[in-house]
């Protein structure tokens, strides 16, 4: 089955591409010392905008561009998930959180507003009403303080 499901725009700048090659500036928040983990296919960074209980959570995403989990190939779906249960185990041994959440969304009913495959991975506490808060803007100094934690609870020889 071959089915088309883009929403991207024509000029689209992607701002996870840009992540994905080591690109800093605008449209990417995202600066090189919040990524944790990167390899030849895959990368996770802690996310530059946070909801209010639950600060340092990371994205997960392809470094090709796949804009949805429509088009993702099944072998870099396997590492994407492969590292989510890495990036959870690393978020429980670094934040010493009660739980984890991950979230992945497609096409705009779905609330994808990046076109680039990506997932959440929420570092979770009991009563801390994930949804029901704001979201809010990070800084590179406030980030980095959560990659160091988190980096350093990765497996050594992945």
């Amino acid at each position: 089955m071959t089915m088309t499901f883009s929403h991207e725009p024509p000029d689209y700048v992607c701002p996870l591409c840009m992540i994905s090659v080591g690109t800093e500036g605008p449209p990417a928040d995202t600066v090189q010392d919040d990524i944790v983990y990167r390899d030849e296919f895959v990368t996770a960074f802690i996310a530059s905008e946070w909801r209010m209980n639950n600060p340092g959570h990371v994205l997960i995403i392809p470094n090709a561009h796949f804009e949805n989990i429509y088009v993702l190939p099944d072998d870099i779906a396997g590492r994407l998930a492969s590292l989510t249960r890495l990036v959870a185990l690393a978020l429980k041994d670094a934040y010493r959180c009660d739980g984890v959440s991950t979230a992945q969304h497609n096409e705009p009913a779905g609330y994808q507003h990046v076109w680039h495959y990506h997932t959440h991975v929420f570092p979770r506490w009991d009563g801390d009403n994930i949804f029901q808060t704001h979201k809010r803007d990070t800084t590179p100094e406030e980030r980095k303080t959560y990659a160091d934690k988190v980096r350093a609870c990765f497996p050594r020889n992945l």
